[in-house]
């Protein structure tokens, strides 16, 4: 607990102020301490960032559970082509607080790290239909074309679909730093 309150105060101090993100539930049994609750008051926030963290907090989850829903889509799939994981744009806004930028980082590297494990795991499952169709000698073309032709229209509606939910900044957003809302008001994007 001490270490966690000492790098808290530390990113505080060096400007991190995501109050959406000190609400998942693995760290909302910090927020009865009252030195956690000390340092989460001297963060400030502006409506125009908290909007954008709420948005960066819900990407990272529609990304987990898209990351999930492509995997067992392609549990099966008979042909050699690779689709990749669309993700949404980052936004391009200029922030009010360095906050922002961090979990900007965030979110571009988990976007990052999702898109390389699920890029793997479809060249090993091309790798292994172009295997087995050398090895057995038997290949069923029109299964496999369906099957392309079903990934290329998933993999159309999902980034689409990811375009679709880029950021957008609320008109008239507010700019002025004021403090986070309290402790406990917060309910994570899921």
């Amino acid at each position: 607990m001490e270490r966690t309150l000492f790098h808290l105060d530390a990113a505080v101090a060096a400007g991190f102020n995501d109050c959406v993100g000190l609400h998942v539930a693995p760290i909302r049994p910090l927020h009865d301490d009252p030195r956690f609750r000390a340092v989460y008051r001297r963060m400030r926030v502006t409506r125009a960032d908290l909007d954008e963290f709420f948005w960066l907090h819900q990407e990272m989850q529609i990304m987990a559970r898209d990351a999930t829903t492509a995997s067992v889509d392609n549990v099966g799939r008979l042909d050699t082509g690779v689709s990749l994981l669309p993700q949404a744009p980052l936004p391009t806004r200029e922030p009010n607080t360095v906050g922002v930028l961090i979990t900007r980082l965030d979110l571009a590297a988990a976007q990052t790290a999702v898109q390389q494990v699920a890029l793997k795991a479809e060249f090993q499952r091309s790798s292994g239909n172009t295997s087995l169709s050398l090895i057995d000698g038997e290949w069923d073309d029109p299964r496999a074309t369906r099957d392309a032709l079903h990934a290329d229209e998933l993999e159309t509606r999902r980034r689409r679909a990811a375009e679709a939910r880029a950021f957008v900044e609320r008109p008239g957003a507010a700019t002025t730093l004021v403090p986070c809302p309290p402790l406990g008001s917060i309910t994570y994007p899921v």
